[in-house]
Order: structure tokens, then C-alpha cells, then sequence
């Protein structure tokens, strides 16, 4: 898919990406129904799909399922994996949820990704040491941080993504629901070269 994509000229060589999760509804309930049972009926958990997104064109370039609420972090891993075998990566941006020495060293170190900007996490105890790992402390510098404020396009894929299909899934079982998530991120890209 991504090399039809490259082959048609939507993408570039190198791809300037967002790394990302989003929550859907495992059934079919009314935002109104929910508020109206207030704390009486929660859904503990639901379907969280990470993506890696193409900055320029909102081509989904990895994906990863998993059951929510739970921290992002665990899930960057897969989802880079699979995007950078798809599609070279310039410059990874991600928010607070991935912010770990680890996520940054796999990019470019393992990866061969040159630039990666992930915001830092505010220290749990309230000061403001920097901090101790390099990566992570380059983050804290502001000059580090320029083009971080396009991370907003993969809001806008996933809001399209979510008007066209929905935010609720039809399967039931855990494993069609993965197979479904699949599929939407399979559309998503489908529909994007159509239009091309």
C-alpha cells in the first residue's frame, strides 16, 4: 500500500511522521445515554488503535491494537517497527504519552530516524530538574522543539478517520474487533489513494 503510494508520487522518500492512540467505542451507545446513566454505567474498557501517520498526506504508515484505558508508551514499539519497514522517516514527533529514553534511542539508534521530538513529561515531585538521559534532555531545550506543532495532523487523520466510519466498532469479539481496526486503517489508506 505505502509503496503504491510512493509509486503514485502522494509520498515522499522520506516521510516527516506523528506517532499517536485513539479510544473506539466497542458498541453502539449514545454519548446522551451515558451521560443520562452518570456513574451508574462506565465502559472500563474499550479499543485503543496507534498509528503513525505522514505528516503531508495523513497515510496511516503503522498500526498496532491493543485493549485500553493503558499508558502509550508499550505500544510505540510495534507501531514504529512496522511504519519504518513501510516508509523511511525523517523526523518523529509524539506527545508526553511516549516520552521515554528508550522510545527515542529505538528511533535513532535502531531505526536510523535523525530527528525526534517528543514532549517531556513535568517532573512527578514538582521541581524542574532536567533530565539525566540525553535524548530526553534535548527535548527540554526549545530550539529541539521547532515544527512540534504540526503533531495537530494526526488529530485531523484520526477526526476524519472517525467522521467517515464512525467512533464504534460492529465486532464483538476481541479478535474481529483487532481484524476491523485493521481494515479501517487499510480503507483509510485506500480511500486516500483513490483520491489521488
Amino acid at each position: 500500500m505505502v509503496q503504491m503510494a510512493r509509486s503514485l508520487g502522494l509520498l515522499p522518500e522520506r516521510s516527516r511522521a506523528a506517532i499517536d492512540a485513539t479510544g473506539l467505542d466497542s458498541r453502539h451507545v449514545s454519548r446522551y445515554f451515558i451521560w443520562r446513566l452518570g456513574a451508574r454505567h462506565k465502559f472500563s474498557t474499550y479499543p485503543k488503535l496507534t498509528v503513525v501517520c505522514d505528516l503531508t498526506t495523513h497515510l496511516f504508515l503503522g498500526s498496532h491494537v491493543c485493549i485500553g484505558p493503558c499508558v502509550d508508551s508499550p505500544q510505540f514499539e510495534p507501531t514504529m517497527l512496522q511504519a519504518a519497514e513501510n516508509q523511511p522517516i525523517d523526523e518523529l514527533l509524539g506527545d508526553k504519552g511516549y516520552d521515554a529514553e528508550h522510545n527515542h534511542a529505538l528511533c535513532r539508534e535502531q531505526l536510523g530516524i535523525p530527528s525526534t521530538i517528543i514532549a517531556v513529561r513535568r517532573n512527578t515531585n514538582g521541581t524542574r530538574q532536567w533530565p539525566a538521559t540525553p535524548y530526553r534532555r534535548e527535548m527540554k531545550r526549545s530550539d529541539a522543539r521547532i515544527g512540534y506543532g504540526q503533531r495537530w495532523q494526526i488529530e485531523s487523520a484520526f477526526s476524519r478517520n472517525k467522521r467517515l466510519f464512525g467512533s464504534a466498532l460492529r465486532a464483538r469479539t476481541w479478535l474481529m474487533q483487532q481484524w476491523e481496526c485493521s481494515l479501517r486503517v487499510l480503507t483509510h489508506n485506500l480511500m486516500l489513494l483513490a483520491a489521488v
